[in-house]
């Protein structure tokens, strides 16, 4: 099985563009949320935090799928990309395909 690494290479760099940009524009999202209850009612504060919550664990995610990525273009770099982290093997392109961060071959993720 051969692995177009200059493939994954660019679809991994365009993902990361991509994250990147969805987390300049949801910045204020995760802006904290102004308790004066003089001008937002408390429902509507209650929402306000709710969102602010969720923007938070958004930024999260993206944090841990770009360091996934970066993870991905340093094997890429290293000549290790495509070989599972456990067993030493191959991962099916089609994984890849799926998922260009994976780290494991299905055998591997299946086996825990």
């Amino acid at each position: 099985m051969v692995i177009d690494l200059e493939y994954f290479r660019q679809r991994l760099q365009q993902l990361r563009t991509e994250l990147e940009a969805l987390a300049g524009e949801s910045e204020s999202a995760a802006s904290t949320v102004e308790l004066d209850q003089a001008r937002v009612g408390r429902l509507s504060r209650m929402d306000a935090m709710q969102a602010q919550s969720m923007a938070r664990e958004t930024a999260r995610r993206r944090q841990l799928q770009l360091a996934g990525i970066e993870g991905a273009l340093r094997r890429i770099a290293n000549g290790d990309y495509g070989e599972c982290f456990n067993c030493g093997e191959a991962i099916d392109p089609a994984r890849l395909e799926f998922d260009p961060t994976t780290t494991r071959c299905i055998a591997c993720m299946a086996s825990g």
